[in-house]
């Protein structure tokens, strides 16, 4: 299960449970929204609630995140797992946005919104 909210200057999408593709999708739709209005987006995924994802999901991530790699100015995630922390390690190589590994939403929220 996601939770999409628009805040101040960025997205904040929160996953508990199992990450699906159908999860995804609805992110994708809420991110691209972000995009078309400001150009770039921002974004905070705090996985801390996350028990487990798809592969389905995992293969739409590479997709999306090949097809809008100039659209992300910052990406944070929040989490402890070392998987997630492989996965951004990957995730850099592909996507030309600043990604940060936080292991607290609110520090997550002050890298996101620095200048």
């Amino acid at each position: 299960m996601i939770t999409v909210s628009h805040e101040d200057g960025h997205i904040l999408a929160v996953v508990l449970g199992e990450f699906t593709v159908q999860d995804f999708r609805q992110f994708e739709e809420e991110a691209l929204y972000d995009i078309r209005q400001q150009g770039k987006a921002r974004m905070i995924m705090d996985l801390t609630g996350m028990a487990a994802y798809t592969i389905d999901m995992a293969v739409e991530e590479i997709r999306f995140l090949k097809q809008h790699r100039q659209q992300f100015e910052r990406v944070a995630i929040v989490s402890d797992d070392q998987w997630v922390t492989w996965s951004v390690w990957l995730n850099r190589m592909m996507t030309e946005s600043e990604i940060e590994v936080f292991d607290d939403v609110a520090d997550a929220r002050s890298w996101i919104i620095s200048e």
